[in-house]
């Protein structure tokens, strides 16, 4: 007969409101374990935290290895530890055994007996030691005679319970998901949020898709580019490939936009804005040579935003612009989102997700969207902290532009 094993995990935050301690209860239950709470303070104001200590008994070790993890995924840490356990580094990209995978929660690691913070936070990455200095390192970029954590003992994780807390607010985006709200409400917490980040020094990046241009919301977005507002762009190929296509020809995938009639020859738009850059040499020279005049690539070299383009398999050209090596447009991705604060999500689901993978569960991620699978589904892959506006991107931008004292292009 195996021995049970018993163990106590504690957590701090706003444990309540935010679902946390429901979410560890309901931990518990599916691996088959029995808990009981053995302290649970609760603040009595809605801005104070509670405090959480929980003990579980689960009947074998190897259910209480599966809930630990998943405990310590909602941001519980284990009472009782030890110092963290390190594994060297054999093969150059690949981790020992039982290596420590992150979470994007904030992470400290135990040594010598003293709690020492994880830096540059994203999920599904190891964490390595480079002389004292912890850091969340990809698989890929582990080097042979690194020192990685693995197990979970000496393993620390806050909580991600704050998000309602914003500007002494009850309330950032606090609705989740819903196309019920009134999207004038949603967009002024977003301007509140993006204004008071910014004051702070942390940056606002933006992640669009092409269906900005498709809706005609195109001059929007350089608008509030020029304006002197964003601290990066990421996309991919489509997003430059639409957006010069209508800045040179007036349609988005051969169609007229200001018609919404096909062009004649339109379905060879998009290969010619291609080759018009292809020849100018990159996005930039073609600014500086006149030949693109208009559009959210000319606004963002224009106002010097840096960004990114990440190819895909589907991407015709593509244009010189797009980093086609995927490790490389990763890393270009992770170079920008450094000291983000705010990340708003337009109508793209893939960069979305890349994106949300990329950046620490104290990044606020807005997530815009007209189908709500498509909202819900980056919460749904582990950004639990991404918020949602069921809405036509283009409403957005322009409601956006207006709260951000952008003045709107006319038609």
């Amino acid at each position: 007969m195996q021995t049970p094993i018993v163990a106590s995990f504690v957590a701090k935050g706003h444990l309540i409101d935010s679902g946390l301690l429901s979410d560890a209860m309901e931990a518990v239950h599916a691996s088959g374990a029995e808990y009981e709470i053995v302290r649970l303070e609760v603040g009595r104001r809605r801005t104070d935290d509670s405090e959480l200590e929980m003990q579980v008994t689960a009947p074998d070790q190897a259910s209480f290895d599966r809930l630990r993890a998943d405990l310590m995924s909602l941001g519980l840490s284990e009472l009782d530890t030890e110092d963290a356990a390190w594994g060297e580094v054999d093969r150059d990209g690949t981790a020992p055994e039982g290596f420590y995978s992150t979470t994007n929660l904030h992470t400290e690691v135990r040594m010598a007996g003293r709690w020492v913070p994880v830096t540059r936070q994203r999920m599904d990455a190891t964490i390595v030691d480079d002389g004292g200095v912890l850091a969340c390192v990809k698989l890929r970029d582990l080097q042979k005679g690194m020192r990685c954590v693995v197990g979970f003992e000496g393993i620390r994780v806050t909580p991600h319970t704050t998000r309602k807390l914003q500007e002494g607010k009850f309330g950032f985006m606090q609705g989740g998901v819903s196309s019920e709200r009134r999207l004038a409400a949603q967009v002024d917490e977003v301007v509140a949020a993006w204004q008071r980040l910014r004051e702070q020094g942390r940056k606002v990046v933006l992640v669009a898709g092409p269906v900005v241009v498709h809706v005609g919301a195109a001059p929007v977005l350089a608008a509030i580019l020029r304006a002197g507002l964003v601290d990066g762009l990421l996309s991919g190929n489509a997003l430059a490939v639409h957006d010069v296509e209508v800045a040179l020809f007036g349609t988005s995938l051969g169609i007229e936009l200001a018609t919404g009639r096909p062009a004649v020859h339109g379905h060879m738009h998009h290969m010619r804005a291609i080759n018009a850059i292809r020849r100018a040499g990159s996005i930039p020279n073609a600014v500086a040579q006149g030949v693109l005049t208009s559009g959210v690539m000319h606004a963002a070299v224009q106002a010097n935003v840096p960004y990114c383009l990440a190819g895909s398999i589907r991407d015709d050209g593509p244009l010189p612009d797009t980093e086609m090596d995927l490790i490389a447009a990763q890393a270009g991705y992770a170079r920008i989102l450094e000291d983000a604060g705010l990340v708003v999500i337009l109508s793209s689901m893939l960069h979305g997700i890349g994106t949300g993978n990329m950046i620490p569960a104290d990044v606020l991620t807005v997530c815009v969207d007209i189908h709500p699978a498509v909202v819900s589904k980056l919460s749904d892959r582990g950004s639990a902290q991404s918020q949602g506006v069921v809405t036509d991107v283009g409403a957005f931008l322009v409601a956006l532009a207006r709260g951000l004292g952008v003045a709107v292009p006319l038609d």
